[in-house]
C-alpha cells in the first residue's frame, strides 16, 4: 500500500471514529510524526480528506470538518432519495439474489428477536445488505454516491451511539427492506427504506444532544466531541 492510502486510511479511521474531533487541526508536520511517515504522504492524504468532506479550511489551517446538525438533515435527504431508488431498483431487478435477501431478513430477524444484536455482527449484516442492494441495483453512479454518504454516515453514528433498544428496532427496519426486496416489491422495498430513515434520523437528533451542541472554531455550531464518548 502506498503511504499517502496508509495515512488516508489512518486519518479518515480516526475521523469517523472521533480520536480526532470535529474543529481538530490536521498539522502535516505532528500528524507525519506520528504515522512515521514524511509530510508529502501526509498532505496528498489530508487532500483526498478534503475532497470528502472530512477536513475543511478554518481561520487559515486545515481542521476536521464539524457535524452539524443541518449538516445531519442534509445527509438525510441524500440518503432518502439514493437508498429509496436503490431499493425500488433491486427489488425491481430480476438478477437481485432472492435467497440471499431472505436470508440477510431472517439473520436480521433473529438479531432484532435476541433483545440485544452485537453491535459489530449489526453493523456486518448492515453492510451486506448494502453491498447486495448495490449489486442488485446495477447502477455504478448510484453506488459510488452512496459510498460517500456511507463514510459520513458512519461518523454521524458515534454521536449518537449504539443504543440496544435503537439497535434491535433497526435490526427490524433491515430485516423488513431485505424480505420487501427479495419478495420483488417495489413500493414496499421503498417504503420500508423512508422508514426506516425517518426512525435513524429521529434517533440521531434525539439522543446526539447528550451532545450538547456547541460551537466549534469557527462559530459553526456543531455536536460535542463528548457525546462520542
Amino acid at each position: 500500500m502506498k503511504a499517502s492510502d496508509r495515512a488516508y486510511e489512518a486519518l479518515r479511521g480516526d475521523i469517523v471514529e472521533w480520536r480526532l474531533s470535529p474543529g481538530a487541526p490536521l498539522p502535516e508536520v505532528e500528524l507525519g510524526e506520528r504515522l512515521g511517515l514524511s509530510r508529502t504522504p501526509v498532505r496528498e492524504a489530508i487532500a483526498r480528506l478534503v475532497a470528502d468532506g472530512l477536513a475543511t479550511q478554518s481561520a487559515g489551517r486545515l481542521v476536521v470538518s464539524p457535524v452539524s446538525p443541518d449538516a445531519v438533515d442534509r445527509l438525510f435527504d441524500a440518503r432518502q432519495v439514493l437508498e429509496v431508488a436503490t431499493a425500488r431498483l433491486s427489488a425491481a431487478s430480476p438478477q437481485r439474489a432472492v435467497a440471499g435477501f431472505t436470508a440477510l431478513a431472517e439473520a436480521f430477524e433473529e438479531a432484532a428477536s435476541a433483545g440485544s444484536p452485537s453491535v459489530v455482527r449489526f453493523y456486518d449484516l448492515a453492510g451486506e445488505l448494502d453491498e447486495r442492494l448495490d449489486e442488485a441495483a446495477a447502477n455504478p453512479y448510484l453506488a459510488q454516491a452512496l459510498r460517500g454518504l456511507r463514510l459520513h454516515l458512519a461518523r454521524v453514528r458515534r454521536v449518537s451511539r449504539d443504543h440496544p433498544e435503537r439497535l434491535v428496532a433497526s435490526a427490524g427496519e433491515h430485516a423488513s427492506i431485505a424480505r420487501a426486496v427479495a419478495l420483488g416489491d417495489t413500493e414496499l422495498a421503498a417504503a420500508a427504506t423512508v422508514m426506516h430513515l425517518h426512525h435513524s434520523l429521529a434517533h440521531i437528533k434525539s439522543h446526539a444532544p447528550g451532545a450538547t451542541d456547541v460551537s466549534d472554531a469557527s462559530g459553526q455550531h456543531t455536536f460535542a466531541a463528548t457525546a462520542a464518548r
